[in-house]
């Protein structure tokens, strides 16, 4: 479970190669270089988060680690579109994905919790 949360925090980071890459992924226009810089450097933190969650789900010391920061990736997600509002089908798509991850999350704390942590 925590491998698909990990998978859905690195396949941003294809947005490091540039302002068209991005404009897939997020459907907006990068149309300064002050938006692009921060936008690439965004891709980059996702794809080192995701990147630790996957090394995390072979490493259980750390996955506690790995619960929190998900859950704070996701969830603050989850209150800025929903505080911020109005926002396109790209944004959706995201929101819809950071669900699976939300849900993908729960399993593995549960998944976590029965085994009893780390051996």
């Amino acid at each position: 479970m925590l491998l698909v949360v990990a998978v859905i925090h690195v396949l941003p980071l294809v947005g490091f190669a540039g302002a068209r890459q991005l404009r897939g992924l997020y459907g907006l226009e990068i149309d300064s270089p002050d938006l692009e810089i921060l936008m690439r450097h965004r891709a980059m933190l996702f794809g080192i988060l995701g990147g630790f969650f996957a090394y995390s789900a072979f490493m259980p010391p750390l996955q506690p680690i790995a619960f929190v920061g998900a859950a704070a990736s996701v969830f603050s997600f989850f209150y800025l579109a929903g505080r911020v509002g109005g926002y396109g089908p790209a944004i959706a798509k995201v929101v819809r994905a950071d669900l699976v991850a939300a849900i993908c999350l729960g399993a593995a704390v549960v998944l976590y919790a029965l085994t009893d942590g780390p051996q």
